[in-house]
């Protein structure tokens, strides 16, 4: 999924790069003639690459035939814009929820035995407005520890994000 807007090619279905090609407005990837969602351009690399790992790694449960292994997919799919609410629309709504939610998910998986910060969740979908983002992160993680999806600790203590103030972490949960 290629975030070069930039280069196009004259070759059906490849850019200069050797990355699939896009759509004139950059939202969609056309890989044999079919068109795709492409991911947000706007995730970090960082982001996005662990993202795509997490992708790749649910890929293969997929094969192994996991039990949660489709979940993880549409997880990491979400994650990266290309399921759910479309990137390049204005954040809203419960779709933008889920995207937040399958960003925690699939983060958390991830780095599993490690935590992530409320504002990876934000940096990774928000672009350079992520800050405005924070809010909703928290109440989306406050959803999903309540789940057991998530645990959300405090200097090592498990602690409700709707009632802490601070910086928090959060950890994938026994549900997840």
């Amino acid at each position: 999924m290629a975030s070069d807007r930039g280069a196009r090619s004259t070759k059906a279905g490849d850019t200069d790069d050797g990355g699939p090609e896009l759509t004139p407005d950059g939202h969609h990837v056309i890989i044999g003639g079919r068109r795709w969602r492409a991911t947000d351009p706007s995730i970090p690399d960082s982001f996005r690459q662990e993202l795509v790992d997490e992708l790749m790694a649910a890929r293969r449960a997929v094969r192994a035939a996991e039990s949660d292994a489709r979940r993880r997919v549409q997880d990491a799919k979400t994650a990266l814009g290309e399921r759910g609410a479309p990137w390049w629309e204005e954040p809203a709504g419960e779709e933008f929820d889920e995207r937040i939610a399958a960003t925690i998910r699939a983060l958390t998986r991830k780095r599993d035995g490690s935590s992530i910060c409320p504002s990876d969740v934000a940096r990774a979908i928000g672009g350079d407005s992520w800050r405005a983002l924070m809010p909703q992160v928290r109440r989306v993680a406050s959803n999903l520890a309540d789940s057991d999806e998530i645990v959300v600790t405090q200097k090592g203590e498990t602690v409700d994000i709707r009632e802490v103030r601070g910086p928090v972490r959060m950890i994938r949960g026994p549900r997840i």
